[in-house]
């Protein structure tokens, strides 16, 4: 058998630099291989900021809160309201006062303000078609939005929950006498205002919204109730009470009589007189 001479072979040998430069270079190219994958499908998620709607806000208020945190100008919110698609009762003829629903909500890059309103109007649409509330409402001949609406009222004249459910009554009993409401904070919403000044001559404005000089609940909320007001108006506190007025911080005083109800306002009045405040005119149902 013939042998061919083969030269010996030189095999390379790398130094310590260079095999560290390999391991390197190859440690490189694994973690770029990993990488990849996930900044392309892995992003971390986003950390929703928090919105907070408070009880009793009313829907301008509403309005501004989403276009600061969306940092858009003045307005957009509100402009977006007629094309928002919003599920609203047919009564509310779109403008979604009292289904703003008070609540914290999620905001992420992608929210808008059609996305934060559509989400406050099917909780407060949730809300509203609870058992408990939805068959108070019926028990009591109202629809839901007329539910809402007597739930705004509550929100807004009780100085506190514990308050909501004899206001609730007070309100079921005039209506039950046919009795205006006589409620300042209707007033308040006409004038676009908040105060607990009601002149006389306030209660003679020509407004829908004055309760005063018409019968029955307003044509529509007048701000963001809470579900505990919405159980207070179809749950009112047992009680033949038609007058109230909040004396003092924590001292809301309820009454049958008209005679009884005036010396609740007397002492009002002494009070904020005494305190160098400007004394207003007293309404039956509330001062």
């Amino acid at each position: 058998m013939r042998h061919e001479y083969l030269p010996p072979q030189c095999r390379s040998r790398l130094t310590r630099r260079g095999r560290l430069a390999l391991l390197l270079g190859t440690l490189l190219a694994i973690g770029a291989a990993v990488l990849i994958p996930i900044l392309r499908g892995g992003d971390v998620p986003e950390t929703p900021r928090r919105l907070l709607i408070p009880e009793g806000w009313r829907a301008p208020q509403v309005y501004a809160a989403v276009d600061r945190e969306l940092k858009l100008p003045p307005g957009s919110t509100k402009a977006t309201v007629t094309t928002a698609g919003l599920a609203l009762p047919a009564e509310a003829k779109n403008n979604p006062e009292g289904y703003l629903f008070p609540a914290t909500y999620p905001v992420t890059s992608k929210s808008t303000p059609a996305t934060l309103l559509t989400h406050m109007v099917r909780t407060a649409n949730e809300k509203l078609a609870t058992k408990a509330v939805a068959d108070g409402g019926k028990a009591h001949g109202m629809t839901p939005y007329q539910t809402a609406t007597l739930a705004s009222i509550i929100e807004a004249e009780a100085e506190s929950p514990r308050d909501m459910g004899k206001v609730a009554r007070v309100v079921h009993n005039r209506l039950a006498k046919s009795m205006p409401l006589q409620m300042d904070s209707t007033i308040n919403y006409a004038l676009n205002r908040s105060t607990l000044d009601t002149k006389l001559s306030d209660t003679r404005i020509d407004s829908p919204f004055n309760t005063y000089e018409r019968q029955g609940l307003p044509p529509a909320p007048i701000d963001s109730p809470g579900l505990r007001a919405m159980a207070a108006a179809v749950a009112p506190t047992p009680g033949d009470w038609l007058f109230f007025v909040t004396v003092k911080p924590g001292d809301t005083r309820f009454s049958a009589t008209y005679e009884e109800h005036k010396r609740h306002v007397a002492e009002f009045n002494r009070l904020r007189a005494g305190a160098g405040a400007r004394t207003g005119q007293a309404g039956p149902a509330e001062k």
